[in-house]
């Protein structure tokens, strides 16, 4: 049977398994375990535990449940709604301030906690109530919450770009430091998106009452005093300091990113025992399953994503397919703009681990040949997955959001976030014309780095 053949056997199956229902990492290891039986020496298949835990015997990853611990240790504290109130507090009085501040919880939350859906969740939750109750729409503040949740996986520490860095064979600290500029350029184009929308719904609010007379929470004015503001400082300073110290120690070279990720952890849980009492064991057992069930899913994720991607190497699917992409001999631009519409698609579908696992042999060594630098697409890549965090059919966020507001209708939803689609597509853009707000940081403090 010819390569071709076997690769779009292996892409149906694959699919199959997907729409099957079954679960990601079942899906993709079934696959991998039945070509391994049909199309490979029968060995192989006595090696299938041996492989697993090879491929994922990388200390990089040892990184990831210790930032889940992070992660989870701040997200089952009061962390969200405290960064949520003192970022109003502050920003109460700029035009559209309340959204602004949500964009701003968001990105602190997610440089603590480096997950999308976490932040969601913890800033969503104080974030939606308090914006509808101040007049702001449903969709508007669904749409604010689900895309600043995105920046979990852009900020560091970002489990997608651990992910990125093994795959890639690139360092995790530029990846790591390539995302900050990027993301703060997404949290600027979030937050004048959110200020541009709050005056146009303003104006609205106030026709709707010269006209009717229809009163809406938009109107009224809040006010808080300098001393509400200065009291709202302690709330979040400590949390500062955990993002700062992780950051120091990553970057000034006092510990690896694995040794970072452990003492991330092992802040934030003396954080929340010190500032909000948890450290009883039934306070921190939800915590600990937490980070235990999530640990475990991703982790068999990424087994099962190895696997299926050393037999695809095996059978020369991955390389075939990547000498078919060189072949079409697509300039430079078209590459890019062909593999990344590739990623747009596989967004619909599939979480950004399953992505990056499954098409980094395919993709990665014609956008090397083509001479781009691969830190500076593993951010591209990611702005890209996190268009599918706010997208159906897939659309992680946009599930939180509905589990955290279940009265604003899908639809709402959705439209809501389509603007800040646009507002990354057009990132994306900026990051091809000026790849420097990407690289610039990390050649900055690491010096200039190789593919």
């Amino acid at each position: 049977m010819s390569v071709l053949s076997i690769g779009l056997l292996y892409g149906g199956a694959t699919l199959f398994g997907m729409f099957s229902g079954m679960p990601i990492a079942f899906a993709l290891g079934a696959v991998a375990v039945v070509f391994m039986y049909f199309f490979m020496p029968a060995a192989s298949l006595d090696t299938v535990t041996q492989n697993v835990y090879e491929e994922m015997a990388s200390i990089t990853l040892l990184s990831i449940p210790l930032f889940i611990l992070k992660g989870a240790a701040i997200g089952k504290s009061k962390a969200g709604q405290d960064l949520y109130s003192a970022m109003h507090a502050w920003m109460h009085r700029i035009p559209g301030g309340l959204g602004i501040a949500n964009v701003f919880a968001c990105a602190l939350f997610a440089a603590m906690a480096g997950s999308s859906p976490a932040t969601c969740s913890a800033i969503g939750s104080a974030g939606i109530p308090e914006m509808r109750k101040r007049g702001y729409s449903g969709g508007f503040a669904a749409g604010i919450i689900a895309a600043g949740g995105t920046l979990g996986i852009l900020l560091p520490p970002s489990i997608t770009m651990i992910l990125y860095a093994v795959a890639a064979e690139q360092s995790l600290g530029r990846l790591f430091l390539a995302g900050i500029g990027p993301g703060i350029l997404l949290v600027a184009l979030f937050a004048l998106y959110a200020g541009l929308r709050y005056k146009q719904e303003f104006r609205r609010a106030k026709l709707a009452y010269e006209t009717s007379g229809t009163e809406s929470e938009l109107l009224r004015e809040e006010n808080m005093t300098f001393k509400d503001r200065l009291s709202a400082l302690p709330r979040v300073m400590p949390f500062i300091v955990l993002l700062t110290g992780v950051m120091i120690a990553l970057y000034g070279g006092y510990s690896t990113p694995s040794e970072t990720a452990g003492l991330g952890g092992i802040m934030a849980l003396v954080l929340i025992a010190v500032i909000y009492g948890v450290w009883r064991p039934k306070d921190l057992s939800p915590i600990l399953s937490a980070t235990l069930r999530e640990s475990t899913m991703l982790m068999m994720i990424i087994g099962m994503s190895l696997l299926y991607s050393y037999v695809m190497s095996y059978l020369h699917i991955s390389q075939s397919a990547a000498e078919a992409i060189v072949e079409m001999h697509l300039s430079r631009w078209a590459l890019l703009a062909t593999i990344l519409f590739l990623v747009v698609v596989l967004g619909f579908f599939l979480p950004p681990v399953s992505i990056i696992l499954m098409t980094a042999p395919i993709i990665l060594p014609p956008l090397k040949a083509a001479g781009f630098d691969l830190v500076w697409f593993g951010i591209v890549m990611t702005i890209v997955m996190e268009m599918g965090l706010i997208h159906p059919p897939v659309g992680l966020n946009i599930f939180v959001i509905r589990n955290i507001a279940p009265d604003i209708p899908l639809r709402d939803v959705i439209y809501g976030t389509l603007p800040f689609v646009i507002l990354m597509f057009l990132a994306v853009i900026l990051l091809c014309v000026f790849p420097s707000i990407s690289t610039g940081l990390p050649d900055l403090v690491m010096g200039k780095g190789r593919n």
